[in-house]
């Protein structure tokens, strides 16, 4: 390290307090500029600080299990149905669990709607799940209260027992401790509760409650898959030679069950790949990646407020350094004034952030963000905040401060003061084009995350929502044990609502359009083979009669159920347009026949009607609607079943209705997601709106930045050009040709980086092509669109100090020389 090098690292506490005692001076001294300058960096660190909240809640902390890295999900694969990550039936977890030697332990779960009712009070629903006695061993979770399952409770005939979160515990229970011992009313079935989970544990999701895995296992049918499977990797396997013994024992697997493991492989992936999905990592670096760009903007506006202060400032320097001070006192001083600056936007700053996260935290609906996700202002982000306030400092303040402390004392002092501009315009050129580049980054993204939303809210989804209430009730598998029983409930709930003053029609199903649900089967089609194990797949759904009329949507061909066939077992079907032309082009698919390669569906199906296309998922647009079939009810009954109503006037005032006739029916059935199915459409994309309003509010704050960086600097290079100004204009030049001389300058600094920020934003935004609905990430009018926008505020921001050098006096200018 050289003399010079380490007199600027040559602090003390003397000399430390000496600087900062000077930097506050100075920055009071200059109130306007610093003011400018601790707003913008506020808004700069407010946004990376919330954003580094965020990104430290769901990417950073460790998810909260014993050595969670050493977790792994088995996954079933059929790759002829484009499966990748499937469930596993109980009979192949049994063999794993049996034949895997690379685990420690393997454990299955099954999510499943859980409905608590106790003596006369309403029964609620509450998601939770049915869990292999060895899954909270596996986890390192122990109850805070009681104990958690043991194999001999995960057995059928077992008393049924239950277990309690936290969160469940004190809401409905006020944290009584002698709830351990209670005998509550869980799906129809007295249970007593045996334990309490540790508060801020709802694994997977956000369950409130978990019954053992052995009661909800009758069936022996290796076809059937509806458990996760979680396992532990023992110490010194590596994840690759899991993977291997995956293979091997889902081929031993296939070769000794052809008929329901043929073409079934295995695939293994990690705890934290599960729990933080790939596109979620994405756009959570993205959002990340926009507000570092935000904060260069404000550090490039920061330092050209410090340059133009830095050459008022010549004179100064030039003193101090006649006087002794060396560059790199005067370099350290400088650089003090820097960080003191960036650290007092601190406070603001965490304002600002608190504020963000208020609004991100209001704009997503209850029950999305999984209960191991949190975001807050703890200790490690005020922390980060000081770190990245003094990090700007030394970012924004470095070349100023080599600027002024580059000083030549006879040329200074000659100038008088006024200060000089020489040739270090290109900096503080350069840096405002930079500023217009990221800028023009950021509100091409904020455009296509906007033009995705409005595409999605404006979406045709093949119906008009309007009209349209939904909801969904929850018949308890231990009282409705057989379709039949469910079939007489539907059909009894049915004819009450459809009694209800003002409903028009209404159908049930296991699914509600724009909300999800129904089934999936692989068929074949009469008269056509298929290679075993590679047939084609629908989507496949129970509907009671009416569901068209409700819809409002006429029959394309054929008829609809009629109300007999509705709630009974008959063989007819239903198939939509998409259906209709992959498996019968260019034929009348009515009076067709198929069948499920599942037995319990029963044996062929015909075709009856085709309906119109409609979307059962918002997001249907951007990928075409699936073949569906639509079955009668009680061919797939299930006990969480959904109910759409048409209504004559507003749909949510049969709320009440709607709820006390099902009450009616059978007060232990929940109801509950009750929403009209516009609420339920704009539900189905609010990510969307989130992203959409966070981009915009990171492109509107660069571009309110980027004008203050064009308009400082113009504002700058007039101020400093005013002399020649008055020179032009006593020469001839007509207060228009100034105009245009500074406008000119302005949109040439516009638009170089107009033209650098299109050819970045072209290689930049395809990365987020999968976040986008219905808009290319490339999209021509939205770079065309932004582009215009961004250089006519330039324009504006160039024509206010345009205007002032307008009003130069000549005389008075020469004069001044």
């Amino acid at each position: 390290m050289d003399t010079g090098t380490a007199a600027l690292f040559r602090w003390n506490r003397g000399v430390l307090l000496q600087d900062i005692r000077f930097g506050l001076r100075t920055a009071l001294k200059h109130r306007g500029v610093t003011a400018v300058a601790i707003a913008c960096l506020a808004i700069g660190i407010g946004l990376n600080t919330m954003m580094f909240s965020v990104t430290d809640g769901v990417l950073v902390q460790p998810l909260p299990y014993a050595n969670p890295d050493r977790i792994v999900l088995i996954h079933t694969t059929e790759r002829a149905q484009g499966i990748q990550r499937g469930a596993v039936s109980s009979l192949d977890l049994r063999d794993w669990k049996e034949q895997a030697r690379s685990f420690s332990a393997v454990a299955g779960l099954a999510t499943r709607n859980l409905t608590i009712s106790e003596g006369s009070n309403e029964t609620d629903r509450y998601s939770g799940a049915a869990i292999d006695a060895d899954l909270f061993p596996l986890l390192g979770k122990s109850a805070q209260l009681g104990r958690t399952f043991t194999a001999a409770d995960d057995r059928q005939g077992a008393p049924a027992v239950v277990l309690i979160s936290d969160a469940l515990w004190q809401r409905r229970y006020n944290g009584d401790p002698a709830t351990i011992g209670r005998t509550i009313i869980v799906n129809s079935v007295p249970h007593t509760v045996i334990g309490v989970m540790p508060p801020h544990f709802q694994f997977p999701q956000n369950a409130y409650l978990w019954i053992p895995l052995g009661e909800l296992q009758r069936s022996e049918n290796r076809a059937v898959r509806w458990l996760d499977v979680f396992a532990r990797l023992r110490d010194g396997v590596t994840l690759e030679h899991a993977r291997g013994e995956a293979d091997t024992i889902a081929a031993n697997l296939a070769a000794a069950y052809p008929d329901t493991n043929t073409h079934v492989g295995a695939y293994i992936r990690t705890l934290r790949d599960w729990a933080i999905p790939s596109d979620v990592t994405l756009i959570i670096l993205t959002m990340m990646g926009s507000v570092t760009m935000v904060l260069l903007i404000a550090c490039f506006n920061v330092a050209n407020l410090m340059l133009a202060r830095a050459s008022a400032r010549s004179r100064e320097m030039a003193i101090r350094s006649a006087l002794g001070a060396g560059r790199p006192q005067i370099l350290r001083q400088l650089l003090t004034e820097s960080i003191l600056v960036g650290l007092a936007s601190v406070p603001l700053g965490l304002l600002c952030a608190k504020a963000g996260l208020v609004l991100m935290d209001q704009s997503i609906p209850p029950g999305q963000i999984p209960y191991f996700i949190h975001w807050s202002l703890d200790a490690r982000t005020l922390l980060y905040s000081i770190a990245i306030a003094a990090v700007t400092g030394v970012v924004f303040g470095l070349a100023p401060a080599l600027q002024a402390s580059r000083v030549d004392l006879q040329e200074t002092m000659k100038e008088g003061g006024r200060g000089t501009t020489g040739g270090r315009a290109w900096l503080r050129n350069a840096l405002v084009v930079a500023e217009v580049a990221l800028s023009l980054l950021l509100l091409i993204g904020a455009s296509l995350f906007v033009r995705s939303f409005l595409n999605l809210r404006q979406a045709a989804v093949g119906f008009d929502t309007a009209p349209l209430m939904t909801l969904r009730f929850f018949m308890p598998n231990e009282k409705y044990t057989t379709s039949d029983a469910k079939t007489q409930r539907v059909e009894d709930v049915m004819r009450r609502i459809e009694a209800m003053p003002g409903v028009q029609a209404a159908f049930a199903s296991n699914m509600i359009p724009l909300a999800g649900g129904g089934g999936f089967r692989t068929i074949v089609i009469d008269g056509r083979g298929s290679e075993k194990g590679k047939e084609p797949g629908i989507d496949f759904i129970g509907v009671t009669s009416h569901m068209l009329k409700t819809l409002g949507l006429s029959m394309v061909r054929g008829r609809d159920f009629t109300d007999t066939e509705g709630v009974t077992r008959t063989q007819v079907a239903i198939v939509n347009q998409a259906m209709a032309k992959r498996f019968w082009p260019g034929e009348d698919a009515v009076g067709r026949r198929f069948r499920t390669t599942d037995e319990r569906d029963g044996g062929w199906f015909t075709v009856v009607g085709i309906a119109p296309d409609y979307s059962r998922d918002v997001r249907d647009g951007s990928t075409g609607v699936d073949p569906c079939a639509f079955v009668t009810y009680p061919i797939e009954a299930t006990a969480n079943t959904g109910l759409t109503i048409r209504v004559s006037g507003d749909p949510a005032l049969v709320t009440g209705p709607a709820r006390e006739a099902i009450r009616a029916s059978d007060p232990t059935m929940a109801v509950f997601q009750v929403a009209t199915m516009n609420e339920v459409k704009t539900r189905s994309y609010w990510e969307y709106f989130l992203f959409g309003w966070m981009f915009s509010l990171f492109g509107a704050v660069a571009l309110l930045l980027a004008a203050i960086g064009v308009y400082g600097v113009l504002s700058y290079t007039v101020e400093q050009r005013t002399q020649e100004i008055g020179v032009r204009m006593a020469l001839g030049a007509g207060r228009r040709a100034v105009l245009k001389i500074v406008v000119a300058q302005g949109l040439r600094l516009a638009l170089i980086g107009v033209a650098i920020g299109v050819v970045g934003s072209y290689f930049v935004t395809p990365v987020i092509r999968t976040q986008l609905f219905a808009v290319s990430p490339t999209d021509p009018l939205i770079f065309a669109g932004v582009s215009i926008f961004l250089t006519s505020v330039a324009f504006v921001a160039s024509y206010v100090p345009a205007r002032r050098a307008m009003s130069v006096d000549p005389l008075v200018a020469l004069r001044a020389e």
